[in-house]
């Protein structure tokens, strides 16, 4: 099974291919992806499912459980011990822990 190629171009001038119809420029990604704090260790979907939920800051991330995290679309299993090891850092947990 093959899958139909389409080149695009973002609102940024970036051209890329992409096997599916997925609009995400992996070069504006790329440029997004923070050097340091707690997002720079997670994937792009999972900064994208956190930006979605309106979660900017580890504080507001606290307001959250664990399980309505991982219900977030784009976030995976893998990022729920990298964020509970930011938040441990600061002395918080997802709500309901402790």
């Amino acid at each position: 099974m093959t899958f139909k190629e389409n080149v695009k171009i973002c609102d940024n001038g970036h051209t890329f291919v992409k096997k599916s119809d997925c609009p995400t420029c992996p070069v504006c990604e790329k440029e997004r992806k923070p050097d340091t704090g707690f997002q720079s260790v997670l994937s792009s979907p999972a900064r994208r499912a956190l930006a979605n939920n309106g979660i900017t800051t580890l504080e507001e991330l606290a307001g959250f459980s664990e399980k309505e995290v991982l219900a977030f679309h784009g976030m995976g299993p893998s990022s729920i011990p990298k964020l509970k090891k930011a938040l441990g850092e600061i002395g918080l947990g997802f709500k309901g822990e402790g």
